[in-house]
């Protein structure tokens, strides 16, 4: 990298003696000798761009990329209209993310609010925040937003995505909160030891929607539950399935949370993803990160501005109410992009055939012996008891270059569905996992 240093070794010296310094070693006279390296860094020789560009599509070339996928579990394959790659690669979205000077940073404020309020009209809340990290940091920072000094527990389904769970926990680690997991029941939350756990000291909540399993659950009487208690509803949703399903809103929820990945973000071997975050108007303090809101400037004209952000975020440490200080910009960017593109006809059909393409994949697996798990409403995901063990059946599919579901147990496996997948892929799944039987 020194070859794009902009200062040479002369003007880095001029500097030093400018600032009253004989050379780099006086300048780190500070640190004591028993932490410095002394010696060099254990690293290979610099290379040409030439030679790491071809170093670098070997290593690219050994990731195995599946062009049939049927695995969710928290990260969906969608499709992604060409526009929102398009406008989101466009020169002037890609700078700095943080619009501190408002009068500079229009563009980029006005597309988060955009999405904010595209996000209110999907979850039915009055308040969303400008992203989180993912799908589990708004959880976990849901959690903790619910937390206050009399009331500290959370309580949190165990339906919901195992990943989702342990961030939460990680969280409560270190705040000294108790989370108690509410047990399932056939692949529901119980509801009785839910009633149970919903104690004084209990402050909210989680469960998902669809849960883990794929399953919608009864939020109803889970809201009546948890309500009764003075403890907050916090719902997990998934943004795809929010087209055709009851909201969280019209659920009575409290605070309402995701993974925006289903909006316009591409798989990506992980990442990055964005966490969005809604919430009640009367919570709207309380929601960690920043907030865009609309207003006009001098001249009467629409403009936009950071409404709210809580300083003690930065500067309180451990004593701040949350310590996000910062959002997922250009992956905001891209999901309202997609939000726009797609249009509510759009994300509804979408959602549609998610859902019409499992019931179909589904069906045709119980012709090969592979049974429904539990007999519950599901929207795109689904488990199912496997004839063979469900490593043998996944490691037969991926040879034949297909990423089959999830396996939750040697005999038990989730499935997903997309918009992605059509029905030729599905009767040559089910007719491999057909041979793998015989």
């Amino acid at each position: 990298m020194g070859s794009y240093v902009v200062s040479t070794r002369e003007e880095q010296e001029q500097m030093l003696k400018t600032m009253g310094y004989t050379g780099f070693q006086d300048l780190f006279s500070g640190i004591p000798e028993e932490i410095k390296l002394n010696r060099d860094l254990n690293i290979p020789p610099g290379c040409s761009e030439m030679e790491v560009l071809r170093r670098m599509e070997e290593l690219a070339n050994e990731n195995k990329v599946f062009r049939h996928i049927f695995r969710g579990a928290g990260a969906y394959h969608h499709y992604i209209p060409s526009a929102v790659n398009q406008i989101s690669q466009k020169e002037e979205f890609l700078t700095a993310y943080t619009p501190y000077q408002a009068e500079i940073s229009q563009g980029i404020l006005q597309s988060i609010f955009e999405y904010q309020t595209m996000i209110c009209e999907l979850t039915g809340m009055d308040v969303s925040n400008a992203s989180v990290y993912d799908g589990a940091t708004a959880a976990a920072e849901a959690a903790a937003m619910c937390r206050d000094r009399k009331r500290t527990k959370i309580v949190v389904s165990a339906a919901v995505n195992p990943q989702v769970i342990r961030t939460i926990q990680t969280y409560c680690f270190g705040n000294g909160s108790e989370v108690l997991i509410v047990p399932e029941k056939s692949g529901e939350t119980d509801l009785q030891a839910l009633e149970a756990a919903m104690t004084e000291d209990a402050c909210c909540f989680y469960v998902q929607q669809p849960n883990y399993y794929g399953i919608l659950e009864n939020y109803g009487d889970m809201e009546k539950i948890v309500h009764k208690s003075g403890a907050m509803l916090i719902m997990g949703c998934n943004p795809i399935a929010l087209a055709v399903l009851k909201t969280p809103g019209e659920y009575g929820a409290d605070v309402a949370v995701g993974d925006g990945q289903p909006l316009g973000l591409p798989l990506g071997f992980g990442g990055p993803y964005q966490g969005f975050m809604t919430v009640r108007s009367s919570m709207a303090r309380k929601l960690p990160g920043r907030i865009v809101g609309e207003t006009t400037d001098e001249k009467g004209n629409r403009a936009f501005v950071l409404t709210l952000q809580a300083r003690e975020q930065h500067i309180r440490r451990e004593k701040a109410g949350s310590n996000i200080c910062s959002n997922q910009a250009l992956c905001t960017l891209r999901a309202a992009i997609y939000m726009a593109v797609m249009g509510s006809r759009g994300m509804e059909e979408a959602a549609r055939q998610c859902t019409a393409k499992a019931h179909y994949l589904q069906q045709e697996l119980e012709k090969t012996g592979y049974e429904l798990k539990y007999q519950k409403p599901f929207f795109h995901e689904f488990v199912t008891r496997t004839p063979v063990p469900a490593e043998k059946a996944l490691n037969y599919l991926e040879k034949q270059g297909i990423l089959g579901g999830l396996p939750l147990s040697d005999r038990e496996i989730l499935w997903c569905t997309t918009e992605m997948n059509t029905r030729a892929e599905m009767d040559k799944l089910t007719a491999f996992l057909k041979e793998v039987r015989e």
